[in-house]
């Protein structure tokens, strides 16, 4: 054979197998590359993962174990956004043979499409994973929260059953059941799951919550008070728990436990903060002052929650009210004085209406006092019938319901006039109510005539 050829066949046989020394290096240096950047991932050495995993990809882009790794180490430097572009290259390669499996990707995956508010792309991971792992319950749990995210209920509530009949003693699918009833109001069913999420983790202290939330609309207000109490000790429900409290002992009228928790609540609140929470914490405090006569008080609390939102409930009808009551000491007076010196306003009230005390009786905001004409000279020995005087000093306007039971009182009682005396005003049904009846309808602005004409007479005397 000629020497020129064999010498050429020696060279195209030195480079073939340059070639393949090459790739054969290659192929066994590059599972010990994924290796040691897989153990600097797991050594928190993220600086070092990074800038390897960067190298692989730089000779070879599809590499899904490269692209997984960076991933975590993005995700391990707090780089959540980075991470994410690393998952999402991961799951268009799918290739899961390696280091990087399915199950635990595709967990890592849809936890960060939830926290970048990608919830669509996390209800398709999460049910991807109900069909690799069908024995764990929490797939279907979250299948279910993003349904109930969405306001799809019916659809959350099914996948919260599927995780229960995967493993009936997971507490959190009991619990999300329960709250998810509770705002369908179908309280009977709520309360059972969430007394059964109790049983399986009595820490559960959330659930304590919505079971007292169901106590109170049922008005058990005892049960529902030990059932906040507990919820307290979650510190996301710890102000709510607090306000709702508050918001039972002013339901019982114990004004004074109410003022307490609702100024906890408050307190432990940010200051600062517009949160409905808070603004219903300090517009209950208003009411329990309001109640407890301290109006200086109840207008400042009412003043901060206009500043904060001008249209929250009737703030702006409660000002209006009272506005008056600063320019005008005697109204403020007959509103604010005590049990005691009321009493004795109301009986010169009737005096000024030349009507003699026989009865007075304490009511719910004010009194109720039988009076007859009192006697002057000739008719001194005349017959006297009685009359009957409500006196109410409360802040809203007195409806149609309240002077219906007036006369009722009136008619049992066999009295031929009455008079209803408020230091607020009447709706237009009550004055057409009392005009064919023998009632006297006396508003705030015929009783502030009636005490300025008191106050007159009291300096006259002196």
């Amino acid at each position: 054979m000629d020497t020129g050829i064999i010498i050429l066949l020696i060279i195209i046989a030195s480079a073939l197998l340059g070639i393949l020394v090459f790739f054969l290096i290659k192929s066994l240096a590059a599972p010990r590359k994924i290796s040691v950047l897989q153990e600097q991932v797991k050594q928190g050495k993220v600086t070092l993962a990074i800038r390897g995993a960067k190298l692989i990809l730089a000779k070879d882009p599809r590499n899904n174990e490269a692209h997984y790794l960076l991933g975590l180490a993005y995700a391990q430097d707090g780089k959540y956004e980075l991470a994410l572009m690393e998952y999402n290259t991961v799951n268009q390669i799918s290739d899961f043979s390696g280091i990087c499996k399915e199950s635990t990707f595709r967990k890592d995956i849809a936890a960060l499409f939830i926290q970048f508010g990608q919830e669509e792309e996390a209800l398709k991971e999460y049910l991807l994973l109900s069909k690799l792992e069908p024995y764990d319950p929490r797939h279907y749990y979250n299948v279910g929260r993003l349904f109930e995210n969405r306001n799809k209920g019916s659809q959350a509530a099914s996948y919260y059953k599927k995780a229960l009949e995967v493993n009936p003693r997971f507490s959190d699918s009991w619990f999300a059941l329960g709250q998810l009833m509770y705002k369908a109001k179908r309280h009977a069913e709520a309360k059972d799951a969430l007394q059964k999420a109790l049983k399986l983790r009595p820490d559960n202290y959330k659930a304590y919550f919505f079971l007292g939330r169901i106590m109170k609309d049922s008005r058990n207000f005892t049960a529902a008070l030990g059932a906040f109490e507990n919820a307290q000790k979650d510190p996301d429900f710890k102000v709510k728990a607090l306000i709702e409290r508050g918001s039972c002992f002013l339901a019982t009228k114990n004004y004074e436990r109410a003022q307490n928790e609702l100024e906890r609540a408050i307190k432990i609140s940010n200051e600062e903060s517009d949160s409905n929470d808070l603004l219903h914490a300090r517009y209950f405090l208003s009411i329990t002052y309001e109640k407890t006569r301290n109006l200086d008080k109840a207008i400042e609390q009412w003043e901060l929650l206009y500043a904060r939102k001008k249209t929250f409930r009737d703030v702006a009808e409660k000002l209006s009210q009272y506005q008056e009551l600063r320019g005008d000491d005697r109204m403020k007076d007959f509103i604010t004085e005590s049990p005691e010196k009321f009493e004795k306003t109301c009986q010169k009230i009737t005096e000024l209406m030349n009507l003699a005390v026989t009865d007075y009786v304490e009511i719910a905001d004010g009194c109720q006092i039988t009076a007859v004409e009192r006697s002057t000279g000739q008719w001194r020995n005349t017959r006297k019938f009685p009359k009957i005087l409500r006196i109410l000093r409360v802040p809203d306007t007195i409806d149609l319901p309240s002077i219906r039971d007036f006369h009722e009182q009136m008619r049992k009682a066999g009295v031929n006039r009455g008079y209803f005396i408020s230091s607020s005003n009447f709706t237009r049904s009550a004055y057409d109510f009392a005009e064919s009846r023998p009632i006297d309808l006396i508003p705030r602005e015929k009783l502030q005539e009636m005490l300025q004409q008191m106050e007159k007479q009291g300096k006259e005397s002196n």
